[in-house]
């Protein structure tokens, strides 16, 4: 269980917290994530699925929670007290985070998680194309709040 949780904690974590935009929501999420995972007891043909069912179940979990009716009728989200290496990474980052969820997911699996398109849409639950496309509007807003000069 250790070696599973330190594997995954901080991708379970950046995950969700791309979701709902708050530090105790995601660390909800990511609890409840390794809940499932050491209640299920699976085993594994190789670390990708696995990696793959964590990243799909810590989705799952926080769309559960954006539809929620504690979540839809709270108070503003709060911002992240998150330490940046310099003020662009700052500026990028929280134009990720000001995407609408459905982008801001598939960017953080893409850039921050590094994952493959195919992987993506299989996390997400959605065709190859969808990601794609997804991706491509994502990029467009993000250079729209950045500027041309940002290189994505």
């Amino acid at each position: 269980m250790e070696r599973i949780y330190d594997k995954y904690h901080e991708s379970v974590y950046r995950l969700a917290f791309a979701y709902c935009k708050n530090r105790a929501d995601a660390e909800d999420i990511t609890s409840d994530v390794f809940l499932k995972r050491f209640a299920s007891n699976k085993t594994f043909d190789s670390d990708s699925y696995e990696t793959a069912w964590m990243m799909r179940v810590t989705v799952n979990l926080a769309k559960d929670m954006l539809r929620s009716f504690r979540y839809r009728f709270s108070v503003p989200l709060e911002t992240a007290n998150l330490i940046f290496e310099s003020p662009e990474e700052s500026e990028v980052y929280r134009a990720v985070m000001d995407l609408p969820a459905k982008y801001r997911s598939v960017i953080h699996l893409y850039y921050y998680e590094g994952y493959p398109v195919a992987e993506i849409a299989q996390i997400v639950g959605r065709s190859e194309t969808a990601v794609q496309t997804q991706l491509y509007r994502a990029r467009k807003l993000l250079k729209k709040a950045l500027g041309e000069e940002m290189e994505l």
